[in-house]
Formats: C-alpha cells, sequence, structure tokens
C-alpha cells in the first residue's frame, strides 16, 4: 500500500532549517550536498522558489543531477500566473524593461501586456523542461491567490492555466472557501475531473474566508496530493516577514497517525500519493515528514 505514497516537505533550503542546524549533516554545506542529502532521505520534494521566482533551466538541470532515480519534484506555478500580487524586480530583466519605466509597485496578471504574459509562460515551461526529461517532474502546483474565488472570472482563470500548461500533470490548491463550501464542493470536484487536474487535500487552519477544509478525493488517476500547512490557527493570516512564521507547527504522533488511513484511501485510488509537509519552521517538515513515513510502514490496524 505504501509503495506508492511519496512524502516530502515544501523545500530543503529554508533560512530557519538552515539556521536550525538539526537537518544536515555539517558536511552537507553546500546547495549540491544538501540537496543529495535531502534526496537521501526522502522521496519526493516540492520547489517553492520557482513561486517567487522562474528559475533558470540550467538550475532546474542541477536539481536533476543531484538526486538520485525515481525522486520527484513537484513545482510550485510562478506567482503571477496564481494571481498573487508580483514585484516586478522579480522577473528577467528584458522583461522588466519591456514593462517601461515606471511599472506598478506590484503586477497582477490582468495588468501585463499579453505578448510578455505569453513569454512567461513560455519561459516557465523552458525551466520545467530538464527535470521532465529526466523523468522527475511530478505535478505543477497551482495554489491560488485568496481572492480567486468560484465565479465566472475565477472559472475563466483556472481554465486558462489548464490551456497554458497542456501536457503537464496541474495540481490545484484553491485558497478561497467559495470552492470547497458545502453547496458548491461537489461541483469543483467535478470541474477538477473534467479539466484533468489533479485536486489538493489541504490541512490547515479552519474558519477562515482564506482556508478550505480538507476534501479527500482523487480527480486523477496518476496523482493525489496532500498538503500539510499545520494548524496554526493564530499565525495563519498574521503579517510576517518569513512565510515559515505563519507555518509554525509541530504535528503530534497522534495527529499523524489520524492521516494514515484517508492517505492510504487515497493510494488506492490513484496511482501516486505525494504527502507534502509544508510546516517550514526550522526542521518541523522534516521531523514530521518522517513521522509520517514511519507511521505509512506501520500496519495500518497498529496506526
Amino acid at each position: 500500500m505504501t509503495e506508492n505514497i511519496l512524502v516530502g516537505t515544501a523545500s530543503w533550503t529554508d533560512k530557519t532549517l538552515l539556521e536550525s542546524g538539526r537537518f544536515y549533516p555539517p558536511e552537507a554545506n553546500t546547495p549540491e550536498a544538501r540537496l543529495r542529502f535531502y534526496a537521501s532521505q526522502f522521496p519526493m520534494a516540492e520547489i517553492d522558489s520557482s513561486y517567487y521566482g522562474i528559475p533558470a533551466p540550467q538550475v532546474a538541470q542541477g536539481w536533476a543531477e543531484r538526486t538520485p532515480d525515481g525522486f520527484v519534484f513537484n513545482v510550485k506555478a510562478f506567482r503571477l500566473f496564481t494571481g498573487h500580487q508580483t514585484p516586478p524586480h522579480v522577473l528577467h530583466r528584458d522583461i522588466q524593461q519591456a514593462l517601461g519605466p515606471n511599472p506598478p509597485k506590484h503586477l497582477y496578471y490582468r495588468d501585463v501586456p499579453q505578448e510578455i504574459r505569453d513569454e512567461l509562460w513560455r519561459r516557465f515551461k523552458e525551466a520545467l523542461a530538464p527535470l521532465r526529461l529526466n523523468g522527475k517532474l511530478g505535478a505543477v502546483h497551482f495554489q491560488f491567490a485568496p481572492w480567486l474565488i468560484r465565479n465566472r472570472d475565477g472559472l475563466d482563470h483556472l481554465e486558462h492555466c489548464v490551456e497554458q500548461m497542456q501536457d503537464h500533470l496541474l495540481s490545484v490548491e484553491f485558497r478561497n472557501k467559495t470552492w470547497l463550501d458545502p453547496e458548491r464542493v461537489a461541483k469543483t470536484i467535478d470541474l477538477e475531473s473534467r479539466l484533468g487536474v489533479v485536486h489538493t487535500v489541504v490541512d490547515g487552519p479552519q474558519g477562515f474566508a482564506n482556508s478550505v477544509p480538507p476534501v479527500w478525493e482523487v480527480t486523477h488517476p496518476a496523482l493525489s496530493v496532500v498538503r500539510l500547512h499545520g494548524r496554526n490557527a493564530a499565525a495563519w493570516n498574521k503579517k510576517v516577514e518569513a512565510s515559515s512564521s505563519r507555518f509554525d507547527y509541530w504535528y503530534s504522533q497522534a495527529e499523524i497517525d489520524q492521516l494514515v488511513q484517508p492517505v492510504e484511501k487515497l493510494a488506492s485510488q490513484a496511482a501516486a500519493v505525494h504527502v507534502v509537509f509544508n510546516t517550514n519552521f526550522e526542521d518541523q517538515g522534516q521531523v514530521n515528514a518522517r513521522l509520517m513515513m514511519r507511521a505509512l510502514q506501520r500496519p495500518m490496524s497498529a496506526a
């Protein structure tokens, strides 16, 4: 049952993780050595840096070369595509110049000229190509902005992203309750199935406009994705300098054990399941990912 369940973390180079000194051995003191060590401990990882800026293809080639056969990366979609505000300085220099001398402090997708959007999509897919060619690209993860609601515009943008990323496996995570509230959840799951995207099961704080309940459904036969953000309600919408502070949470063994059975049920319905810990304050993600891996290896009756 557990052979098709891959457990990992969102990022492997978070500043607080490196500063803690608890995960990497002293000799793993370069980006290459850290990724090689990480890949010796876990079978998959989520690349979050691609949300903040489109990586160069040679960077992705390095990720492919530093990980063993069978290792899988999920890659987070660039923030402009998911509706988030994007400072122009994260764009390629020639694109910054094409925007003109006085661009706004923050760009939104609708503000960017069509030809520039098309070029950014092209460069993003070019950056993914080395992972794809090496058989190490899992899903391209679209975590949509909290203000993308389930209305005509939201539906159109979702379909637009799917169209732009044809021939790639997409996983979709919503951050607005309108997508998965009791009145709309069935329609959203049907929509994801129709579009051929992977529904993301979200474990996180509840009761906020930008939080969604965990909906344990499979919408694509190849993959199911579970992302665990912790349950730190006090910090969920707190303005912080580092995102790791919002996901400051240690899952207890009891909470891990409660997740085993629903994860295994997903694994009986999809060819693979990726369980991603986004609790990235210090070594929380790595510790909890190891607990999850051990829990999955126990007989179900003991979990």
